[in-house]
């Protein structure tokens, strides 16, 4: 249901206005869309085209004072309390550490939940001017502590905490990433990273120094090792399974991040995999997780492959 609020209702026209382009002129118009009004177009786009799918909102938990630190977490809408717990993906938004809400998101549930996840999504302090406590390690403190609030927490909302899968876009990507691969953020709240499934990055920047843009040079610059700020300086064979998403056609975070990653957790004996698609940009890895567009992509399917062989259900 469309709350008739005015910015739920300018973000509905928005969305009704991105989909009558859409199918008058193609993708472009809902990059312009999504550029201008983010997600949320995006969100009510694969409301409006999809429904809910099953998917139910089942709470949203405060991580922390800011407001950006939450967690949204979502469920089948008719699940039975006496059910199997279910597989878990936690996820963290992009936004160049500067923008984003959990909130604007829920196309990402309704994408897995279906296919028999309890679905967490992240939020965690941004970069601006009036919060400068977002810079780093901010981000990478916050998905840590997400991360271990949905594993102690996740059986009560009918998941496993011992079937954890971490994904996200952009700068999330770097988040799950990073918050995995190096061992201290994880072990900071008493979780061990190799506690976890595996971890998803879409489009993710994981070698950007020296920093050469506003949003690095914002969030990253006042570090005192800026070198210890890149996952590719983290990589261990060790860590849990890793899948690498990424457009050829990615001008904002270049394809080079991921291959880069994806060979030195291989030559350090890791398990990783990388997956290329030839005509996609920066948001279409995350375009395709909705609707209409989820059905023609195989972004959702790869990562739901991905989980299940990485999360099988433990012996019992």
């Amino acid at each position: 249901m469309i709350d008739p609020g005015p910015a739920s209702l300018r973000i509905f026209l928005w969305a009704l206005g991105a989909l009558v382009l859409v199918l008058v002129f193609g993708g472009v118009a809902l990059q312009v869309a999504i550029a201008r009004n983010g997600p949320a177009v995006l969100d009510a786009v694969d409301r409006l085209t999809g429904g809910s799918r099953g998917a139910a909102k089942l709470a949203t938990l405060s991580t922390g004072e800011n407001p950006a630190q939450k967690l949204i977490l979502w469920g089948p809408a008719d699940r039975d309390p006496g059910d199997a717990p279910l597989p878990v993906i936690v996820f963290a938004h992009g936004g160049s550490w500067r923008t984003g809400d959990p909130a604007d998101y829920g196309f990402v549930a309704r994408a897995f939940v279906p296919e028999g996840y309890i679905v967490a999504l992240a939020g965690y302090r941004l970069v601006r001017d009036d919060a400068p406590d977002g810079v780093y390690p901010a981000m990478i403190e916050d998905t840590a502590r997400a991360i271990t609030r949905v594993h102690d927490e996740i059986a009560h909302y009918g998941g496993d905490p011992q079937r954890i899968t971490l994904a996200g876009h952009s700068a999330g990507a770097y988040n799950v990433v990073m918050a995995m691969m190096e061992r201290q953020w994880l072990g900071h709240q008493g979780l061990d990273a190799d506690a976890l499934a595996g971890v998803v990055g879409m489009a993710g920047p994981y070698d950007f120094y020296p920093f050469d843009s506003d949003s690095t040079r914002a969030a990253f610059g006042s570090a005192s090792d800026p070198e210890a700020t890149q996952v590719l300086n983290h990589v261990r064979g060790d860590a849990p399974p890793v899948l690498l998403i990424h457009g050829e056609r990615d001008t904002l975070v270049r394809p080079r991040n991921s291959r880069e990653l994806a060979q030195l957790i291989e030559t350090a004996g890791g398990d990783v995999t990388i997956k290329l698609y030839p005509e996609m940009e920066h948001n279409d890895p995350l375009i395709s997780l909705a609707s209409p567009w989820r059905g023609g992509r195989d972004v959702a399917q790869t990562i739901t492959g991905f989980a299940a062989q990485t999360s099988e259900p433990p012996s019992r």
